[in-house]
């Protein structure tokens, strides 16, 4: 029978096989980052159409969709900077993606830590197709309880949260130790 080498590593679900490419290991990062992105923009074109700039429609006693355009960064931060931030911005956005690629494509990636970084890195680029296309970044979600309201954000921002979530959850477990290449 055939046996297939794999790599050891100090992490559990580490094995690959040997050979595999820093592509190969980076697919499924980018198929995660680009259905994002996908999400992301059709869901920002349907709704720019549909709501006017500015409008609200009341979904539910803590939900509206809104149709806002934010200069700024997540809470509207730098949103009054006189467009300089733009491109900081968008250096950040691909900066940061490629930096999170590069580690997705890295021989000791986890799967878990592969789709977090797809998820940030497709919601990192969908906003900055919109900081390009636009200027500013499309929000359209904003929960709210009384006269409390969270800023609005969009499908691309909830990616970005998810992903950091999943990337604190994973590093926070416990981890298996290492274990010695079976010699099959």
């Amino acid at each position: 029978p055939v046996r297939t080498l794999h790599r050891q590593s100090a992490r559990r679900g580490r094995d690959a096989p040997l050979g595999m490419s820093a592509f190969a290991r980076l697919r499924p990062t980018l198929a995660v980052a680009l259905a994002v992105i996908a999400l992301d923009q059709g869901s920002k074109i349907a709704l720019s159409r549909w709501l006017p700039e500015g409008e609200r429609l009341v979904l539910a006693p803590f939900l509206q969709l809104v149709s806002v355009y934010n200069t700024g960064a997540a809470f509207s931060f730098l949103a009054q900077a006189g467009g300089w931030q733009r491109g900081l911005f968008l250096a950040l956005a691909f900066g940061v993606s490629a930096w999170l690629s590069w580690l997705a494509a890295s021989p000791g990636a986890e799967r878990m830590e592969r789709f977090a970084y797809g998820l940030i890195v497709g919601g990192a680029l969908g906003n900055a197709i919109d900081r390009l296309a636009h200027g500013a970044v499309y929000d359209f979600l904003l929960f709210h309880a009384g006269r409390w309201a969270w800023p609005a954000f969009n499908l691309a921002d909830s990616a970005i949260t998810v992903g950091v979530a999943l990337l604190l959850w994973h590093y926070r477990r416990p981890h298996d130790t290492p274990r010695p290449a079976s010699q099959e």
